[in-house]
């Protein structure tokens, strides 16, 4: 699914016109985006929560030549599905 699929959904089930579906998608993702970026986990209740986490930097090898290297330390975000969401993807467990 792509943000212009999101968006035409959206536009579908709410009635709205496109370019409004398009910025409430905008804005959602730039809210989540700020708060990601100011280190602050997000929780969505039935669907799971985003993260952010500190990779502390360490040692790696290019795998072309073999040689060692530094690989930066780096913030990520990682994401874990609720209970919901899992057995909503594996009904059978």
């Amino acid at each position: 699914m792509t943000k212009a699929d999101l968006v035409k959904m959206i536009c579908e089930k709410m009635g709205w016109a496109l370019k409004e579906s398009a910025e409430v998608v905008d804005l959602v993702f730039e809210i989540t985006k700020q708060t990601l970026e100011s280190g602050e986990k997000i929780k969505i209740s039935g669907f799971g929560n985003f993260i952010p986490r500190v990779k502390r930097p360490r040692r790696g090898r290019n795998p072309k030549t073999g040689e060692e290297m530094a690989i930066s330390g780096r913030r990520v975000v990682t994401f874990k599905p609720s209970k919901v969401l899992r057995k909503a993807l594996n009904p059978e467990s």
